[in-house]
């Protein structure tokens, strides 16, 4: 077994037991994150529930979560899986609130991981079972391409200390099928399948350089100061999903004139 494999099944294993929980949920949606994610889960030997929650998914996503759902029953035995179709609960949710909201793309793609969310929770919660995180190091602390209280909304995040690149190494060391290995990364929010290069303007590869770039800008190409421009921007307008929820501080002297 790959080293870092081993150390994150055995962290997980060791979270589980001390958290008194029987495993973890995992929502699978057809990403390279959530199949290493779920195929780690598994291979703690402990309870493991797949969740595949469709909300007017592509084709393409759909089928990739079927399958590596399959992949992993069929190799474990403590995996277990549901399909819980949530297109009718978002319809009725779209139909419910304001105009206004409903005439926002991002609003009502965020509002899908927070269906998503809330369902992890509560299958999990019946079963004895932490939500794991599906986020990596780039996506969590570089570009915060999360949805706050949806995606980012978990217990443990195993993965979130491995870049992209390192995802896709692990995957294939774990034997992800290979249609999700070989397909363009995606948030499954968006109806039209659009890729997470295609809403960023950068490949992981890119953003990974740009996260750890400490160097002189002025020695940079055209493109190179392009994506340090994207991964700065990303990174202000999302550090507020990345640090503690700021709390107004009441001086004492306020709380005594009282």
């Amino acid at each position: 077994m790959n080293p870092i494999v081993a150390h994150i099944v055995s962290w997980l294993k060791s979270y589980q037991e001390k958290a008194v929980v029987d495993g973890y949920i995992i929502g699978v949606s057809g990403g390279v994150d959530s199949a290493l994610t779920s195929t780690l889960c598994a291979l703690t030997g402990s309870k493991v529930i797949l969740l595949n929650m469709p909300i007017r998914q592509t084709n393409a996503e759909y089928e990739r979560a079927h399958e590596h759902i399959q992949d992993l029953k069929r190799r474990f035995s403590n995996v277990q899986a549901y399909e819980i179709s949530l297109t009718n609960l978002f319809a009725t949710f779209e139909n419910l609130i304001p105009f206004e909201t409903k005439e926002q793309p991002l609003a009502m793609a965020n509002s899908r991981s927070r269906l998503r969310m809330t369902t992890l929770y509560a299958i999990g919660q019946a079963n004895r079972c932490l939500v794991a995180g599906t986020g990596n190091r780039v996506e969590d602390f570089g570009v915060g391409f999360f949805t706050k209280y949806g995606d980012g909304g978990v217990d443990v995040s195993p993965i979130a200390d491995l870049t992209k690149t390192e995802v896709f190494q692990l995957a294939e060391s774990v034997k992800v099928v290979n249609s999700i290995l070989t397909a363009a990364p995606t948030d499954g929010l968006w109806e039209d399948g659009r890729s997470d290069e295609d809403q960023i303007g950068a490949t992981y590869p890119e953003l990974e350089w740009a996260m750890d770039y400490k160097g002189n800008e002025t020695e940079l190409s055209v493109r190179e100061k392009e994506v340090l421009r994207i991964y700065k921007a990303f990174h202000l307008a999302n550090k507020h999903k990345m640090e503690p929820i700021p709390v107004c501080l009441i001086p004492t002297e306020l709380k005594h004139a009282n």
